[in-house]
């Protein structure tokens, strides 16, 4: 594999690169932090550019990188403030569709290589979904390199008229900690608390001390499978003790949710968006995935780390993300979904099997070190012939 050394060449000036965020999601957000920790960390000088409240939470600046505040991709200063931010680059690297597209204006009439990362794809119908085509075909073709998270996003890619598409070797590294650059164990009135007393706590606030736990996270969107999740709970009413399903996020369905919730009495509970998603996930019996497309699911790869066994939707990018390490159905099959769930219930050592598997399976995914060094080949291959400074 080719390299930047963490040294520049002599009389060479280091690798100058801004990374280029637009919303801001969780999955791209902390991936720029750990890119830009690393490649800081390899003597190259960082430069991200993103909404104030992003590099508030992620802490660009913390690990070294410098931050140039652009407004989101709906501003119409975006542009302009990107590509003052790009003047001196060596190499611009986007992440996600948005900032492909506003990195790709911002560098127009410029030789500069651009390097786009798809995280994941936008759900769209109708005229919407044509204007998503030629929005990705746009970005495709004016990236030097685009870099999928999954292989169907690569497929995706080079189907828009990518010149180069390969896949992503991206890491799942801890989430960002704003108030503190170590975790700090977390310390009761005795001591540190043991992660059981913990499952325990979670368990009792949720109400789920003497009942199964089932968990599922993510924005309350259509695209997620939320109302499939309730067609299946409906149907474990009939166990005993009925199981508990939490599920955490905020989004434009609650309401409707919330009244199928009520109207039918589901044994659900709707917990809002929270910043303890980890405890919550590693108290519950089962995790649950039940979205019509999905990249690389945190809460997927959250789960396997915190050996809860996985139930997930056989679709994008997660049966070669958990391999044999979940249970898969297919998409909107309620039926098949809730048959999968009792079944796994009602066999601890099936759960137990799952548990291993998933902590095999996690082993495998690369590491940020990995990561950062097939990013900075990608630059290598781009900037090879940059002259001395």
């Amino acid at each position: 594999m080719s390299h930047v050394s963490s040294q520049p060449a002599h009389g060479q000036s280091p690798l100058r690169t801004v990374q280029v965020l637009g919303g801001g999601s969780a999955g791209s957000s902390t991936h720029v932090r750990s890119l830009a920790a690393g490649l800081v960390a390899r003597g190259v000088r960082v430069t991200v550019c993103a909404p104030t409240e992003v590099a508030h939470v992620y802490g660009f600046a913390d690990v070294g990188a410098q931050h140039v505040t652009v407004p989101r991709s709906s501003d119409p200063g975006s542009v302009a403030a990107l590509r003052l931010a790009c003047a001196d680059a060596d190499l611009v690297h986007a992440h996600g569709l948005h900032a492909g597209l506003r990195a790709s204006l911002a560098l127009s009439g410029r030789t500069t290589p651009l390097v786009v990362t798809w995280h994941t794809r936008s759900h769209a119908e109708g005229a919407r979904a044509h204007l998503l085509r030629l929005l990705e075909r746009r970005v495709a073709r004016a990236a030097s390199v685009v870099l999928g998270t999954s292989s169907d996003l690569v497929e995706r890619a080079r189907v828009r008229g990518a010149r180069d598409a390969r896949l992503a070797a991206v890491a799942f590294p801890a989430p960002p900690r704003p108030d503190s650059s170590e975790a700090a164990p977390v310390h009761g009135p005795e001591g540190p608390e043991d992660p059981e007393r913990l499952q325990h706590k979670a368990r009792a606030e949720l109400g789920a001390v003497d009942r199964p736990l089932l968990m599922a996270v993510g924005s309350l969107v259509k695209h997620r499978g939320y109302g499939t999740l309730l067609d299946a709970a409906r149907t474990w009413s009939h166990l005993d003790p009925v199981p508990l399903l939490v599920i955490a996020g905020e989004g434009p369905e609650r309401g409707a949710l919330q009244r199928r919730i009520e109207s039918e009495q589901l044994p659900v509970r709707l917990v809002g968006r929270r910043d303890d998603v980890s405890e919550l996930l590693a108290a519950a019996d089962v995790a649950l995935l039940a979205s019509s497309w999905e990249s690389r699911s945190v809460l997927a790869q959250e789960a396997l780390h915190a050996r809860v066994p996985l139930v997930a939707t056989d679709v994008g990018g997660i049966p070669e993300l958990v391999g044999d390490a979940a249970e898969l159905v297919p998409y909107g099959d309620a039926r098949a979904l809730s048959d999968t769930v009792v079944r796994l219930l009602a066999d601890p050592a099936r759960r137990d099997r799952l548990k291993e598997r998933g902590t095999l399976q996690a082993a495998s995914w690369p590491t940020e070190d990995e990561t950062v060094a097939q990013v900075l080949s990608v630059y290598d291959e781009l900037t090879g012939a940059r002259p001395p400074g």
